[in-house]
């Protein structure tokens, strides 16, 4: 029984060094590697191992190059796979770029794919370009007509602008800005809708790929849409603002005259105020004059006499012609 024991411990023993065994080796894969050609040492994939490397991540793609007829080896892959990079879809680059006779470097695909871009989707948009489709750009003509344009920019990948190079929003931003450009230019809009090609021209010659990580083929205008009559609603807009100003200052004028009539009334009553003062004190004044005798009696009267004829006077001035009936002839008797 003690003897069967022994036995079976041995045999786990055993078995568990034979898994460790594999798993710091893989024979499997390393038998891969030899059987398609690619020199890949036991040691490499141990060591694979203890840098914490999975070796079918570096073995299986090294095979593949390996046949596609790249040159790479494993310190290339192996370093990539350290920076953080893809190194399957590096090599799937490679090879279409090859494929496709694309001068691409190894060091450069790790580098435009560790810059965060798709290196292999790059690769692809320079075999096969790409449609961009802008959003409706408005621009409005000379004339005050608005016109809403849609433009398709077909691009194509420029691998040696991937690494620095502006993406698709740039591209974007910047035929729309042509097509504003040269519709503004424009002087009547009748001659954008005549001639659209004219804008895709004038837009592809201004260069609008420079700095960019992609080369425009062509700018094709997909839709031209009349927009509003710009023009007349800022004319209306400005006329309406000239008519609120002018009623404004019309309102200030009619404010200070409003303001000036009541001071020139309120003048007015303290004049009369002072007048009716002055005169109060005529009475007392001529008391004052008989009293001391600076005037006599017959001059008092005589001057009664003529406030009394003038008072006559402007009460006949008042009033109007004669109200007397005219004469009207007799009216026969009756029998």
């Amino acid at each position: 029984m003690t003897g069967l024991i022994g036995s079976a411990f041995i045999l786990v023993l055993f078995l568990a060094g034979v898994g460790l065994f594999l798993h710091f080796v893989p024979l499997g894969l390393w038998i891969s590697a030899i059987a398609a050609g690619v020199n890949v040492g036991i040691f490499t994939l141990v060591g694979m191992r203890l840098r914490r490397v999975p070796p079918s991540h570096i073995v299986l793609p090294l095979i593949k190059a390996n046949k596609a007829g790249l040159d790479v080896n494993v310190n290339q892959l192996e370093a990539h796979y350290l920076a953080g990079g893809n190194v399957d879809r590096v090599i799937d680059a490679l090879i279409a770029a090859h494929r496709a006779q694309i001068p691409l470097p190894f060091e450069r695909s790790a580098a435009i794919d560790l810059a965060g871009r798709d290196v292999l989707e790059a690769v692809q948009m320079s075999v096969n370009p790409k449609v961009i489709e802008t959003p409706v750009v408005s621009a409005m003509a000379q004339n005050g007509i608005e016109l809403k344009i849609k433009a398709r920019v077909t691009v194509r990948a420029n691998i040696d602008r991937l690494v620095g190079g502006a993406g698709e929003a740039t591209i974007i931003a910047r035929v729309g800005e042509g097509i504003v450009t040269t519709v503004g230019s424009s002087i009547s809009h009748k001659d954008v809708l005549a001639n659209p090609d004219h804008i895709s021209r004038t837009v592809l010659e201004k260069g609008l790929d420079a700095g960019t990580a992609f080369e425009i083929l062509s700018i094709d205008i997909a839709d031209v849409d009349v927009g509003r009559n710009i023009g007349a609603e800022l004319m209306t807009d400005q006329a309406e603002a000239d008519k609120r100003i002018a009623q404004a200052k019309a309102e200030e004028r009619r404010a200070m005259a409003v303001a000036k009539e009541q001071e020139m009334k309120a003048y007015s009553q303290e004049m009369q105020a002072k007048v009716i003062e002055a005169q109060a004190e005529v009475p007392h004044a001529m008391a004052m004059a008989l009293k001391e005798g600076r005037i006599g009696v017959m001059d008092y009267y005589n001057m009664n006499n003529v406030l009394a004829d003038t008072q006559m006077r402007e009460s006949i001035s008042k009033v109007g012609p004669s109200t007397n009936p005219v004469n009207k002839p007799d009216e026969p008797k009756q029998r």
